[in-house]
């Protein structure tokens, strides 16, 4: 008999698609490598954005409509805290390992 193993919730994802849909971000811990593009695609009726937390971080998309995709290459490691600047409750980090 096997017994599988599930990880924490709030461990990150590895991959390059973020969901947006039930006005989150899902995952909203993903873990990609240096050079990696990730691709946010809006799955809600409501238009939402991809923006960093932080003044001067990289992510700035257009308020992205239903179906709209963002992408982003990330070049350098790091923690990237993102937000929808219309709805500031949905929060997510991209961790980048080199």
């Amino acid at each position: 008999m096997s017994t599988s193993s599930t990880g924490a919730a709030a461990a990150p994802r590895t991959g390059n698609a973020v969901a947006i849909k039930n006005f989150a971000f899902s995952p909203a811990k993903l873990q990609v490598k240096a050079g990696t593009t990730v691709t946010w695609t809006n799955e809600d009726t409501d238009a939402h954005t991809v923006t960093s937390a932080a003044s001067g971080r990289p992510l700035h998309s257009a308020a992205l409509a239903t179906h709209a995709a963002y992408s982003y290459t990330f070049t350098k490691p790091g923690t990237y805290a993102y937000i929808c600047t219309i709805h500031p409750f949905m929060t997510a980090t991209v961790e980048v390992t080199r």
